[in-house]
């Protein structure tokens, strides 16, 4: 596979928005408590970036963390209510540590708490958006991380890289930084063998980079490369270039600001999807699968049309009109997503048939599709 040409690698500083994520290990430099000093030079960098006119949104992670040495805890609870008691001790601290920085600049920040129920639902989507596209108009920091005191296993994230990345589809960012405690994906585990070598420059769908990134080694965070690479194949469906870089390198910021080539820079190779269509794309929960026939498989990647009922083989779920579901071929690999103009029920009545037997099945005719084209886009 081709690669980017990292000759015409541009700086960051042609690009007018970036979300920034920095990691639970950097933040509380590996669970000894939160590290003020690296966290206030970070804020030093962004300061000068943004006086350059670039707008920024800080995806933060770390109040679990916070929460954890604040209360004397060496190792992340597996108990829900544990961790969530934690986020409530740390994250006011967090906060009030990146506040306390930003006002040496004379820059002010705003919280925002979300959960995947917040951007899953269209209309709540599109507050937020509103919300941060206004903070960034006023000047405004917006400090985002997962709502870790309400969140629950079903409708939590899974880890900040993720949301980060959401983040940057949700304001349509130019480019996506994370710091890491590594400094960048490697060829090979640079802590194990020396010789691994960085990987400069790569497509953010190269598949063949997952093989190279491994799980989680700390036990505060949730993420690990693997996140981090699914996260910047989500940030590409904007447009915006990934970088994944070590936040312990000295002026990593605004070297990256000025286009140095340190850490690993995941392009994307596609043109960006439509405000609507990534918003379907981010959706992490769906309410329901319909098997796709051979010939619908072939008409859907061709693109461009509606998924009708008479290409449906079977349905499954808990949905109503209006959610969001799986289109998958016969293997049960993903085709697509979109929203369904038909609940459980009906869709089960009418799937096989033709659109000029809606009415003979259900008594009426609603959509003809089952799946809009406009309200549907194809998985990678």
């Amino acid at each position: 596979m081709t690669k980017p040409d990292i000759s015409h690698r541009q700086a960051l500083r042609e690009k007018q928005c970036f979300v920034l994520k920095i990691g639970s290990a950097l933040l509380t430099d590996n669970g000894k408590g939160l590290d003020e000093a690296r966290l206030a030079n970070w804020i030093d960098q962004i300061a000068a970036i943004k006086s350059a006119g670039v707008d920024i949104v800080l995806v933060s992670s770390g109040a679990v963390a916070v929460g954890l040495t604040r209360l004397g805890l060496t190792e992340r609870p597996n108990v829900i209510h544990e961790l969530q008691a934690a986020a409530a001790v740390g994250q006011a601290g967090l906060v009030n540590t990146y506040e306390r920085n930003f006002q040496r600049h004379a820059i002010h920040t705003a919280q925002i708490l979300l959960t995947h129920d917040d951007l899953s639902d269209r209309k709540r989507y599109l507050n937020a958006r509103a919300t941060i596209k206004q903070l960034l108009a006023m000047d405004v920091i917006p400090i985002v991380n997962e709502n870790d005191t309400v969140v629950t296993d079903e409708i939590r994230f899974g880890d900040n890289d993720t949301l980060a990345a959401l983040v940057a589809n949700l304001v349509g960012s130019d480019a996506l930084i994370i710091l890491t405690d590594q400094d960048g994906l490697f060829t090979e585990d640079p802590r194990v063998n020396k010789d691994a070598t960085l990987i400069q420059s790569a497509w953010a769908d190269d598949t063949s980079l997952d093989a190279l990134a491994g799980g989680s080694h700390g036990s505060l965070g949730r993420g690990g490369m693997i996140t981090k690479l699914r996260a910047a194949r989500i940030a590409a469906r904007s447009g915006a270039v990934t970088y994944i870089v070590g936040g312990r390198i000295e002026q990593v910021l605004t070297r990256i600001f000025e286009g140095d080539l340190i850490g690993t820079e995941l392009v994307p190779r596609n043109d960006p999807l439509t405000s609507r269509k990534l918003w379907l794309a981010g959706q992490l929960q769906t309410r329901g699968v319909l098997v796709l026939d051979a010939g619908a498989v072939t008409v859907l990647k061709k693109g461009g049309k509606s998924l009708l009922p008479v290409g449906v083989k079977s349905v499954t779920g808990r949905f109503v009109r209006g959610d969001v579901v799986i289109c998958a071929d016969e293997t049960g690999t993903e085709i697509a997503r979109g929203i369904v103009n038909y609940n459980l029920d009906e869709s089960m009545k009418i799937c096989g048939f033709g659109s000029d037997r809606i009415a003979e099945q259900l008594g009426y005719c609603a959509e003809p599709e089952l799946i809009h084209r406009d309200n549907m886009t194809l998985s990678e």
